[in-house]
């Protein structure tokens, strides 16, 4: 990935909770899916489209399971309860990412920002925002995005799955 010493801007193309949706970042850095696999189902799926690799959608990265409550990491060999990985406390969620680090989710922490997810030091580490009031209307895009700190990118994808985790939780409850 190309170093800007900028965050990663990603778009929430859509802005939907439940139909899935593509985040793009705007310096065509990281292009992540979230893909609601059946309209029968709460299953989704987080892929990485960035390459544009013919087998990208044989590859899920993670899998949410909002029906069972469960996310799945490695293709299919580690398997979680949401409730476990990202886990409820006083003013939000917590997950413990792949690299070991504790992470904090909380909502509307910071004016301007939805949800804001900081490390346990407190560091700003990623936040979704909302598209502003009055704001016009954009071809292809909700206004929305998720903003991740350049230096965890790597971490984006996680990022991503526990932000759908939080906002479920918040809007429809069970997680």
């Amino acid at each position: 990935m190309t170093l800007y010493a900028l965050p990663l801007f990603l778009e929430d193309r859509n802005g939907s909770l439940t139909s899935g949706t593509e985040f793009t970042d705007l310096n065509d850095r990281l292009r992540l899916l979230y893909k609601r696999i059946s309209n029968s189902s709460d299953l989704y799926m987080i892929y990485n489209l960035s390459h544009h690799s013919p087998g990208a959608y044989n590859m899920a990265l993670i899998a949410l399971d909002f029906g069972l409550h469960t996310i799945t990491f490695d293709s299919g060999k580690h398997v979680v309860p949401m409730k476990k990985w990202c886990s409820k406390i006083s003013g939000g969620r917590k997950f413990v990412a792949s690299d070991s680090q504790e992470y904090i989710w909380t909502w509307r922490a910071q004016e301007g920002q939805e949800w804001t997810c900081t490390n346990t030091s407190g560091y700003l580490v990623a936040y979704y925002s909302l598209k502003l009031a009055g704001e016009p209307h954009y071809e292809g895009s909700s206004g929305c995005t998720l903003t991740i700190d350049e230096q965890f990118a790597s971490l984006a994808p996680e990022y991503l799955a526990s932000l759908m985790i939080v906002r479920w939780s918040k809007e429809r409850g069970g997680v």
